[in-house]
């Protein structure tokens, strides 16, 4: 005989039903165990109950204190001071002089202090400027026969040619003194430029307000090789 099921009673047909409510739950109660919020019970939960004791706080109005007195102005005193008293003194003067009316007053004469001497100084720039007698044109003219037998040789030979400035000072007597070469070529030319002028003729001096004065010049010397 052929044993057959029922249907009814056959187990693993709502197996998997149960499969997934036995999930649907467990799932629930996770989310629910990590949702879960619990607190701890400290001493700081506890407030405990307030005092109904309080003292209540008296609000005290502020006082007014009335400004200090203004300071007392002393008034100045007027004092009266009685008119000073004229003192009159008797003074003796005797001067020990007869005065007539022949008597003639003589006019005291003062005299000018001395100036301080004036400084022998050199001018550079005076109001009427000095030159050589006979003019600058004599001068220039003893100067080229000067240099035409005096040209140095070391010059010539080298070919050194060019313009020696030479200053120097004429005195109130028209002399040439303190002669130098400021501005030279070399070769023997500053050397003999400075002997032309010092054995130059004398000058007509400088004169400053009309008086004869010590003042410099420069003048330029030209050397050229013929």
């Amino acid at each position: 005989m052929e044993l057959k099921k029922n249907p009814k009673a056959d187990i693993n047909k709502k197996s998997t039903l149960f499969l997934m409510l036995g999930l649907v739950i467990s799932l629930s109660l996770i989310f629910a165990a990590f949702e879960y919020k619990s607190y701890d019970e400290g001493p700081a939960m506890d407030l405990g109950a307030l005092d109904a004791d309080m003292e209540e706080i008296m609000e005290i109005p502020p006082t007014e204190q009335p400004p200090p007195p203004p300071p007392k102005v002393q008034l100045p005193e007027i004092v009266e001071i009685p008119d000073e008293e004229e003192i009159e003194e008797e003074i003796d003067i005797d001067l020990d002089l007869e005065m007539t009316e022949d008597t003639q007053i003589e006019e005291m004469i003062f005299e000018e202090d001395p100036g301080e001497e004036e400084v022998d100084k050199v001018f550079t720039i005076v109001e009427q400027q000095a030159e050589p007698q006979g003019g600058i044109q004599a001068f220039y003219d003893y100067v080229g026969k000067q240099l035409a037998d005096k040209y140095p040789r070391q010059a010539q030979r080298m070919g050194i040619e060019g313009v020696v400035y030479v200053q120097f000072v004429i005195e109130k007597d028209g002399s040439l003194t303190d002669v130098t070469a400021v501005k030279g070529i070399g070769g023997g030319c500053d050397e003999v430029a400075v002997e032309v002028v010092k054995n130059a003729p004398k000058w007509n001096p400088g004169k400053q307000r009309g008086r004869a004065v010590r003042s410099q010049r420069v003048i330029p010397i030209r050397f050229v090789l013929n």
